[in-house]
């Protein structure tokens, strides 16, 4: 089945139908969700639409399902080279080139990425002559690096509006000095179904629970982040993004506005005033579900060391400045085995490790 609607799904490429080659394989991949040409197939096609942040989550999946497929690098550069994200997209070239260094697609694109580079950093006044705008986002107006040997012939870039589909997931943001917290509310999601992605520019979030509809969400952020110091928790009924800013300075929403709009948008988020985001139903009330997510979170039960450690962590929360220094002291002295509340008693004297029966404590000699 995934083999013939993959067969389907290319002729309508190949036809410029590119909206129902995106469809297609969508379904191929519902009967076959570890294949990794489908996604990379379908990242070429939702570059066709424009549709880049979704490329750019497709490829990310593909290179996760196969770390071999030169394929998937360049699809992932070239559609963050559209969404300006120039050093993600070189770095994507470069895997791409160590794979398949006779394709000379590879070096002809990170030769483009180091003069964008160069003019974002003030190096050089002009334009590459290659990119064209539209819509505010950077593109190849030519794009002969998008095109497969099997298609290059019949494919054509089509001269059309960006088609933006927009996301409605249930989340909130909330934006601090050096880092936005993102949060995400869906309870009960499997660790390992869980794939978070970060660019210069663009948070990929794509939750695939097996039998069920899969969740993505790709904003392109309103900044520039530090991907290597973003991380993410996913809790019982929440999975929290800490993204960290390149520079420390108010983000007026989530995701990017143009800048017509920032002055608008600063206007609206001063005072006491929560903003609202694109993709938040204005009849939400976010301030109930984030008390309920708490008082769930609150009366959650828990088994083992999840319950343990949710007891000391509440004992911490509520505790007095004396007794978390005694507990912070205990805990790192004894290496894990304490836990003292008694400042009294363990503030003037160094924690002893007590391990537990049967076992003996021993330091790493380095």
């Amino acid at each position: 089945m995934a083999s013939d609607l993959a067969a389907k799904a290319k002729e309508a490429f190949i036809d410029d139908h590119f909206e129902l080659a995106v469809d297609l394989y969508s379904q191929a991949i519902s009967f076959e969700p570890n294949n990794p040409e489908l996604y990379s197939d379908r990242a070429q096609a939702n570059i066709k639409l424009h549709n880049f942040t979704e490329a750019v989550a497709d490829a990310n999946k593909a290179i996760e399902l196969d770390s071999s497929n030169p394929k998937a690098y360049l699809r992932k550069g070239s559609a963050c080279f559209s969404l300006e994200e120039y050093q993600t997209a070189k770095t994507a070239f470069e895997a791409g080139s160590a794979l398949a260094p006779e394709d000379s697609r590879f070096a002809d694109w990170m030769n483009k990425c180091d003069k964008c580079i160069a003019e974002e950093n003030g190096e050089s006044p002009t334009q590459s002559p290659d990119a064209t705008l539209t819509n505010g986002v950077a593109y190849n107006a030519q794009q002969p690096e998008n095109i497969d040997a099997t298609t290059k012939d019949a494919e054509h870039v089509k001269n059309s509006e960006m088609i933006i589909t927009p996301a409605k997931p249930k989340y909130r943001s909330e934006h601090k000095p050096d880092e936005v917290v993102v949060t995400i509310f869906a309870k009960g999601i499997p660790t390992n179904s869980v794939s978070i992605n970060y660019g210069e520019q663009i948070l990929s979030v794509s939750i695939h629970v097996p039998g069920e509809d899969s969740y993505i969400f790709q904003p392109r952020l309103f900044g520039k982040i530090v991907p290597t110091k973003c991380r993410y928790d996913v809790l019982s009924t929440k999975i929290e993004v800490r993204l960290t800013k390149v520079e420390s300075i108010h983000w007026t929403s989530l995701e990017y506005v143009n800048n017509s709009l920032v002055a608008q948008l600063i206007n609206v988020s001063t005072g006491n005033q929560r903003p609202t985001y694109p993709s938040s139903r204005p009849t939400k009330d976010w301030d109930k579900l984030e008390a309920q997510v708490k008082k769930e979170e609150k009366d959650e039960k828990l088994d083992g060391d999840a319950a343990l450690n949710k007891f000391f962590r509440d004992i911490y929360k509520d505790a007095d400045e004396d007794t978390r220094r005694a507990m912070r002291k205990s805990f790192v002295e004894s290496s894990g085995t304490v836990l003292s509340t008694n400042w009294k008693e363990v503030g003037s004297k160094v924690v002893e490790g007590t391990p537990p029966d049967g076992m003996e404590m021993k330091k790493w000699e380095y």
